[in-house]
């Protein structure tokens, strides 16, 4: 059985013959873009179009079993996985399916009616449909120079290094979500522009919610003309509670090119799964009846995150090949940062499947602990990223700066490869719907250079990289040749000046130079082809080795 999708449900007749020959060739522009922006790993990945998925069929997903490993974000609802860059758009449409569903809420297409004005220091907007209407509006400040500029939607004016934003070059939209959706309201009875229209009882949560609203600015800033913003050059930011926000809208909207959550805590990237496991992290029932943020019915699963056919990993994921700049704050507990690099190394896989590795950062070294504060470890990062996906003047490259102390260990949360996507045309399922999952392939990912297979009985060893300026972080792949295997040995020698700060999944003797790693118990044995992976992090630069892998 195929199944609408939360956005087709609530469009009139005449708008959905509107809207699909607009999606369609939205979607086609799209996929060019996508593509382009995957090859060349630069700033050409956001779409024309809100939702350039809106016409894949989506599959009822039923009631999958309860994993307490992050969901493969590869794999299709009828169990097939994607083999092709193209076919990740459809798939995507099945994780924004799933993720109004079981998460945050529907998030309803594009309203009947949106109007507004954009001036140099405010933009006003005016929402019409299912025969009610509201409005709202957001302050401006404008960069030095001459315009049109591209724009940061701020939620919530505080947490974002706006000053600087604007020195990057960009204008700052101030938006207050409170006017979209309020907080300190009952379940039952919201309060704000989207559930003027929608319903105080909408089983929406605050966080999509806030999302749609950034979405009904990006609709007047594109029926202004440009003249003062530019509509294909928008970015969104926000911290704590309006970085969850920020990171929802990013996710939502493929016409924002740069999104940037800080320490946005549970409900916003921190993976739900590992969340639940995180000592001194909010816990998913506390983030859950805090305030209304989630969607009702999330409340199913704050007790048994595994659950969820979802996790936000896949939501990282969905912001791909787009700009992603998330950053979090180790010293607090609360904000699981730990969970929040579970996700986004999750949600990076997809960016190498599709080539886009560069297009995503996460930052979490850092000395202050203070909630919120403008650090000056983000300041040029934040700069670079400004002008490479909104500006189109530079070309940053993605790095992963992951504090030793939070460091996340995907491998403990994944049961699935990572597949290397051919460039061609989508391909239709090999299987008929509803058959069981496919089993992983074993093959190394995009990003790990191609290695001799091994001789029976023996294996081999190859690594791949997440460089920034001082530090790195390593993953290394161990696969047994054409006989099984129970234990084994990888030795490498680190580059000069390199030490490693910490590792997992593996023992480890010493730090420097040459360095021996060697399996724990549980993945010591592996069948004949089978791979395990381990890791660790470093200071200095990793490139140039080699590791070497013997058995037994």
């Amino acid at each position: 059985m195929i199944i609408s999708s939360g956005r087709m449900k609530i469009r009139p007749p005449v708008i959905v013959l509107t809207v699909a020959a607009l999606t369609l060739t939205g979607a086609l522009t799209a996929v060019t873009r996508t593509t382009l922006a995957a090859a060349a790993g630069n700033a050409m990945a956001a779409t024309l179009v809100e939702d350039d998925g809106a016409d894949c069929p989506v599959p009822n997903p039923g009631s999958p079993p309860a994993n307490s490993r992050l969901p493969d974000p590869f794999q299709k609802l009828d169990g097939t996985r994607i083999t092709s860059k193209a076919d990740w758009r459809c798939r995507r449409a099945e994780i924004r399916e799933l993720a109004e569903r079981y998460v945050y809420g529907d998030k309803p297409a594009k309203p009947a009616s949106v109007t507004g004005t954009v001036s140099s220091s405010s933009i006003t907007v005016n929402v019409s449909d299912n025969g009610r209407s509201a409005s709202f509006s957001a302050s401006v400040q404008l960069p030095s120079g001459t315009g049109p500029f591209p724009a940061v939607v701020v939620l919530g004016g505080f947490g974002a290094d706006t000053a600087t934003i604007r020195a990057a070059g960009a204008a700052i939209i101030n938006y207050d979500p409170f006017a979209v959706g309020r907080e300190g309201t009952p379940r039952n009875n919201k309060q704000g522009a989207f559930y003027s229209i929608y319903g105080s009882s909408s089983s929406t949560g605050l966080l999509m919610a806030w999302a749609w609203g950034v979405s009904r600015i990006i609709d007047v800033i594109e029926q202004s003309g440009g003249n003062i913003l530019r509509a294909d050059a928008t970015g969104v930011t926000g911290c704590s509670r309006y970085g969850k926000g920020a990171f929802v809208a990013g996710v939502f909207d493929q016409r924002i090119a740069l999104t940037m959550p800080i320490e946005s805590g549970t409900g916003g990237v921190p993976a739900f799964r590992s969340i639940a496991t995180e000592s001194g992290s909010q816990p998913l029932s506390s983030a859950y009846g805090e305030q209304p943020w989630l969607g009702d019915a999330f409340g199913s699963y704050t007790g048994n995150p595994n659950a969820l056919p979802v996790d936000t990993d896949e939501m990282v994921a969905m912001v791909a090949p787009r700009g992603l700049f998330i950053m979090e704050n180790p010293h607090v507990d609360w904000l699981g940062a730990r969970s929040g690099s579970v996700a986004a190394l999750g949600g990076a896989e997809v960016y190498k499947a599709l080539g886009a590795q560069n297009n995503i950062t996460y930052w979490s070294d850092v000395q202050d602990g203070t909630h919120c504060a403008a650090r000056s470890e983000w300041r040029t990062p934040l700069q670079q990223h400004i002008q490479k996906f909104l500006l189109n003047t530079g070309d940053v490259t993605g790095v992963f700066r992951i504090s030793s102390r939070k460091a996340g260990d995907l491998a403990q949360w994944r049961d699935w490869q990572t597949p290397t996507l051919t460039d061609g045309p989508s391909t239709p399922p090999s299987t008929p719907p509803n058959t069981p999952p496919t089993t992983p392939p074993t093959s190394a990912p995009p990003t790990t250079p191609p290695v001799t297979p091994p001789p029976d009985g023996a294996c081999s060893a190859s690594v791949s990289l997440n460089s920034w300026n001082g530090g790195f972080v390593a993953t290394v792949r161990v696969t047994a040749g054409s006989a099984p295997i129970n234990g084994w040995t990888v030795g490498l020698t680190l580059p000069s000046g390199a030490a490693i700060t910490n590792s997992w999944n593996a023992n480890r003797s010493g730090n420097s130079g040459s360095v021996q790693f060697t399996n724990v118990s549980y993945n010591g044995s592996l069948p004949a082809g089978g791979s395990t992976e381990f890791g660790f992090q470093g200071t200095g630069s990793g490139t140039g080795m080699t590791p070497t892998c013997s058995a037994g």
